[in-house]
């Protein structure tokens, strides 16, 4: 009999065996001057540092993360057409865009994560809704299925300088990339330093830059995107990775981007802490009807970097098949120990069979 068609025995455990240390007393609060600033652990999307986190402020051109977000939900994401004629008259920055071009959403999405394209941002818009107000309903659909609640859109784009109902928060623009970087198409575009693209002109290429310059001054930097309109002022959303962890910081209307986001990395990382996940048991017994014995089986353990602040709400799931037939070679995976925060799997580990 298949192995994966056994149905499994769960047992759910409560936390106390995992451990952590204690996070050690930080320095004095960096001096941010961001009138909003937030940074979270990507895994648990627990705080670590705030200012002003839940203001609403304008956002600028950070508002393409949403956009880039659903555009990479969409069928067809590969599929060439032609781009809207009026959608790609808007102005502020462009990847360059002109009447009869031939491109893809992916394409789209490149072009509103790398050089901020505003052309882009409207052509993608009018590609899934129809019409930049019908896409703007969807973003704000989306912001409400996600919880964001203190977060309204008003443009694809960012560009705001006619509305003061464009806004979010330095927290909720974090719980966005936060779910945005699950995507790792997202990840591989807004990574990205410089791309060329093809958008159906005969011999004709496109090159893109990133306008993120922390992606080469920050160590472990992974993106985000950048923002910036005179009512917003400078805006930065990014993301670091370092020593297996993964923390999201944002910064609304600030003039030391680059530089906060760095100093605030060095610290935030400071309080990140390995925490274990063992096995349920060291050993696990699994009946074998053809063999008239038990089987054996050993869970592995692991561990994973975390918040003090999160290890309490780990759960832990054992999953091991109530009998097994043979032949099972030892070694082979016949079960797994999973870990849930918050409800969302973070990480699973093999149970194998041993001699």
């Amino acid at each position: 009999m298949d192995i994966l068609s056994i149905i499994a025995a769960a047992v759910m455990s409560l936390s106390a065996c995992l451990s952590v240390p204690a996070a050690k007393a930080q320095d004095s609060e960096p001096a941010v001057p961001a009138k909003g600033c937030v940074v979270i652990d990507a895994i648990s999307g627990d705080v670590l540092y705030a200012k002003n986190e839940s203001e609403k402020l304008p956002m600028a051109s950070t508002t393409k993360i949403m956009s880039a977000y659903i555009a990479l939900h969409q069928d067809g994401l590969d599929t060439p057409f032609i781009v809207d004629s009026e959608a790609i008259k808007v102005e502020g920055s462009s990847m360059g865009l002109r009447e009869g071009d031939r491109v893809t959403l992916r394409q789209l999405v490149c072009g509103m994560l790398l050089p901020s394209g505003n052309d882009a941002a409207n052509a993608a818009a009018v590609r899934i809704a129809g019409s930049v107000p019908a896409f703007v309903k969807l973003m704000n659909s989306y912001a409400a299925e996600m919880g964001l609640s203190d977060t309204h859109f008003v443009t694809p784009s960012g560009l705001d300088d006619y509305t003061d109902e464009h806004y979010s928060t330095a927290l909720d623009m974090a719980k966005l990339t936060r779910e945005s970087l699950k995507l790792d198409s997202f990840r591989e575009i807004c990574g990205s330093r410089t791309m060329q693209l093809d958008t159906g002109k005969p011999n004709q290429k496109r090159w893109l830059s990133n306008t993120n310059r922390l992606l080469g001054m920050c160590e472990g930097c992974i993106g985000v995107k950048t923002g910036f309109t005179d009512k917003a002022g400078r805006c930065l959303v990014s993301a670091c990775e370092r020593e297996g962890s993964t923390l999201i910081c944002v910064t609304l209307n600030d003039k030391n981007d680059w530089e906060d986001h760095k100093a605030l990395y060095d610290r935030c990382f400071g309080l990140m802490r390995d925490t274990e996940l063992p096995p349920e048991l060291s050993g696990y017994k699994i009946d074998c009807p053809d063999k008239g014995a038990a089987l054996n089986a050993v869970g592995e353990s692991g561990s994973i970097r975390l918040p003090h602040s999160a290890v309490g709400r780990l759960r832990r799931v054992t999953l091991i098949p109530p009998l097994i037939y043979l032949p099972v070679k030892e070694g082979e995976q016949v079960g797994s120990t999973k870990f849930y925060l918050d409800g969302e799997l973070i990480a699973s580990l093999p149970i194998k069979t041993a001699g």
